[in-house]
């Protein structure tokens, strides 16, 4: 894990997002309601104008009495003013201060992050872009596009995007880096709002409940998400997934068309579409919605391995090798990509480089369900043993 704040001398630039049920998690946001660096309304009026109470709402980047004190202690008025930010983050990271270590799985408020010292991307921004306002500094919220990971929980598909925070001008942002796989440089970063980042918090709860097959709760920390932002796609992604778990199709497919009409590149509600009309058997409609995923900006090698399985079962042997190819591309130590590899070698008769595949795909993970397929297929009697 790399820590550290960096100046970005360019301008920050919007991009789309893209995004088994796809599930969003992590850090993750899309089109956000913006930044406002002096918004008209206060943010309890923000909350209030969404049809919340202020009040009954979880501002995740709030401190305590403690907590102020501890941020000035550790930052006095005799820190040059150019010299805080990083004096900030020293104190928070290092040993002889707070010590904070990354923690994926749980999104925490400041005050959480504070007490367990530990913190994913999110809860880490959320302590702070709280402490460095109490200190005076101007503090926000930014997006980062251009950093997500991905991965597989069972019937989930996850991905994790990124949120981290400014300090100074937008223009010309120094922009903190807390991570567990921290890129070598932002190229797209954005600011977003308050009320967006509480939103966020929101959707990263719900979608941690939905890893912990709390259905229930889930729903209530989503459908407060995007009452907050309704702009928020990734949320009425979560929305969606959430609501097909409870059984209900009929919400589920709204929400998903709902973050599409906010932001047509949302590739997860694409996928979950998709994985909705192959539970009711139309195959057609499965591939015409993951076909539209097939773009350059895509990252997500698990929509690769869905298009060459709809490839290989219609006999498109050449089209399936190229969408296995760029699933191990994206993520080279997927074993799951390997072994689609290796099952398209053996469907075109290549036996041996069907068996090297497997071998492959077994030593990044010899649980990996494709690749115990693919064995049984390859050797039915060691698999049998």
């Amino acid at each position: 894990m790399r820590i550290k704040a960096v100046t970005f001398p360019f301008p920050l630039r919007s991009a789309g997002l893209l995004a088994a049920a796809a599930l969003i998690l992590g850090c993750a946001s899309s089109a956000s309601a913006g930044y406002t660096k002096h918004p008209g309304l206060s943010l309890p009026q923000q909350i209030a104008s969404r049809g919340l109470d202020p009040g009954q709402v979880l501002v995740p980047f709030q401190l305590t009495d403690e907590m102020v004190s501890w941020a000035r202690e550790a930052v006095p008025d005799s820190v040059p003013k150019h010299q805080q930010v990083d004096r900030l983050l020293q104190a928070l990271t290092q040993l002889q201060g707070l010590n904070l270590s990354y923690r994926a799985d749980f999104t925490g408020t400041a005050q959480e992050v504070f007490e367990r010292r530990q913190a994913n991307c999110l809860s880490f921004t959320h302590l702070f872009v709280a402490m460095a306002r109490a200190l005076g500094l101007d503090s926000y919220f930014l997006q980062v596009d251009d950093v997500e990971t991905f991965s597989r929980e069972g019937d989930l598909v996850i991905r994790a995007g990124h949120i981290t925070a400014a300090a100074g001008p937008v223009h010309k942002p120094k922009i903190l880096e807390f991570s567990e796989f921290p890129a070598s440089e932002y190229r797209q970063v954005r600011p977003i709002s308050d009320l967006t980042a509480i939103a966020l918090f929101y959707s990263n709860r719900g979608a941690e409940h939905l890893r912990n097959s709390e259905v229930e709760k889930a729903i209530w920390w989503l459908e407060r998400a995007v009452l907050l932002d309704p702009e928020l796609a990734d949320a009425w992604v979560n929305l969606g997934v959430a609501r097909r778990w409870a059984g209900d199709n009929r919400l589920a497919e709204a929400s998903y068309r709902q973050a599409l009409e906010v932001d047509p590149q949302t590739t997860a509600a694409y996928q979950n579409l998709a994985a909705l009309y192959r539970q009711q058997g139309d195959e057609v409609a499965v591939r015409d919605l993951l076909a539209l995923t097939d773009r350059r900006d895509n990252r997500n090698p698990f929509t690769y391995l869905d298009l060459g399985d709809i490839s290989l079962h219609r006999g498109d042997l050449e089209a399936a090798e190229r969408f296995y190819r760029r699933a191990a591309r994206l993520e080279p130590d997927l074993a799951s990509a390997q072994a689609a590899l290796g099952y398209w070698a053996f469907q075109s008769g290549r036996q041996r480089l069907a068996r090297k595949y497997l071998r492959q795909a077994l030593r990044l993970d010899p649980e990996d369900q494709r690749a115990q397929t693919l064995q049984a297929v390859l050797h039915p009697r060691q698999a049998q043993n």
